[in-house]
């Protein structure tokens, strides 16, 4: 009876010691792996959107490591462990298919770079600030500051339009005048107006331009192209906007509204005519 009390208190207490060997092994994987990525998100050396990706990858390693030796500790023997872990990753990929074309997404944007972490993208339906690429998902934030969290498969099999990536931009400010108007003058208050403006780029080959680019139905369009900094684009934009109808109202140009004509056709008055007599068959 001794014999079997001291069986089952040895059972017990080896049971008790590796239940607590595997809760530290898997308290330890979570405390270490967030602070690997605590510190790897503060290594400014690394780019920050490849920072967020490396610190993931490390945390879920991590992870996996520690339920890997969790398991063998409980007495699961490896060559089984790998056909189970083999064999559910087949059963997980062919049930996450979406899943893990969000993963292999998220690696090409890594690699392939067409955006960073804090510029702003247009992908699809989908445009603002980039705040983080993950492994699975890329989270953005709208012009108008809603946070959005987008799937990376949605983005890389979109176009993607980087409005951040090129230091220099170009517009065209289009003024339209009436066709009474002097295109000539019209063109010469647009150089005025630009030839105030400092954040407009005028090296080689990047001078403001004016030329008329169009003869519209109710207007004509004059054109002034310019370049600016990335970052005084839409700045820029706007205060011209609202240069062009001050210098258009100052020089005395008419910009015209769409005009449309309707006539108007008098119904026809009956005719007092009588009708002719018809005509008698001859026999």
């Amino acid at each position: 009876m001794n014999e079997q009390i001291q069986t089952v208190s040895t059972s017990a207490g080896g049971f008790i010691w590796s239940a607590l060997i595997i809760i530290g092994l898997l308290a330890g994987a979570w405390v270490v792996g967030n602070f690997i990525e605590g510190r790897v998100k503060k290594i400014e050396r690394i780019d920050p959107t490849l920072r967020h990706f490396i610190s993931a990858v490390a945390k879920y390693s991590l992870y996996v490591l520690a339920i890997i030796m969790a398991l063998t500790k409980l007495g699961v023997p490896t060559a089984s462990l790998i056909a189970v872990v083999g064999a559910a990753g087949l059963a997980i990929g062919l049930s996450l298919q979406g899943t893990l074309s969000n993963i292999a997404a998220g690696v090409m944007l890594l690699f392939l770079r067409p955006f960073n972490v804090g510029d702003f993208i247009s992908a699809g339906s989908v445009s603002g600030t980039v705040k983080n690429l993950g492994l699975f998902a890329t989270e953005i934030a709208t012009a108008d500051n809603l946070y959005q969290f987008v799937p990376n498969n949605q983005i890389w099999s979109s176009g993607i339009c980087n409005f951040s990536r090129n230091t220099q931009r170009r517009n065209d400010l289009v003024m339209s005048i009436s066709y009474d108007d002097d295109i000539n003058k019209a063109m010469k208050t647009l150089e005025k107006m630009l030839e105030k403006e400092e954040r407009i780029i005028r090296t080689e080959g990047k001078e403001p331009q004016f030329f008329v680019n169009a003869l519209a139905a109710s207007s004509v369009d004059v054109v002034a192209r310019y370049w600016t900094k990335g970052s005084d684009f839409f700045a820029t934009k706007t205060d011209l906007t609202k240069a062009v109808k001050e210098a258009s109202d100052k020089a005395g140009l008419t910009i015209p509204y769409p005009t449309t004509t309707v006539e108007y056709a008098q119904p026809a008055t009956p005719s007092a005519a009588k009708k002719a007599p018809a005509k008698k068959k001859a026999a």
